[in-house]
């Protein structure tokens, strides 16, 4: 359970960070910059730091989550809604952001329509999945302090 803590703190930390600096920040710059920044920041973060915890997050959560469920260990419930919420972090980025930053990589002439398509929907999206990530962590913590144990 404590890796499953981990994992979701970081991703969480991760996406609210692209929420309150990354994407504000960017906002200030001009359509190539935007573009060319997200492309550069979609290819970097694919790497063997990122994937292992992001879908570490997914595995070990929900492991953690039905063992201790299956246990009946008491305030489980907070296990297996730290494990839900992780699920909608990880859905959230595969069905919304993803597909954007795939729209965004494959580019097109007009820079400025592409950021305009890109944009608004990608920081409402991520913004979920970081309000979702920091959520599952509270209830992770809820979890452990609370004494919930796999037994």
């Amino acid at each position: 359970m404590v890796a499953a803590v981990c994992c979701s703190g970081l991703v969480a930390g991760l996406f609210a960070g692209f929420g309150y600096a990354v994407m504000p920040g960017l906002r200030a710059v001009d359509d190539r910059a935007f573009v060319t920044s997200m492309q550069r920041i979609n290819a970097a973060i694919l790497n063997p730091v990122f994937l292992p915890m992001f879908l570490g997050g997914l595995v070990l959560g929900g492991v953690a989550a039905w063992l201790v469920w299956s246990a009946a260990a008491p305030g489980a419930w907070w296990a297996v809604a730290g494990a839900g919420l992780y699920l909608v972090v990880f859905l959230v980025t595969g069905t919304a952001n993803v597909p954007l930053n795939n729209e965004l990589a494959a580019g097109g002439e007009d820079i400025a329509a592409l950021r305009e398509r890109f944009e608004a929907k990608w920081v409402r999206w991520n913004l979920v999945r970081a309000f979702a990530g920091v959520g599952s962590l509270l209830c992770w913590l809820i979890a452990l302090v609370t004494g919930v144990q796999i037994s």
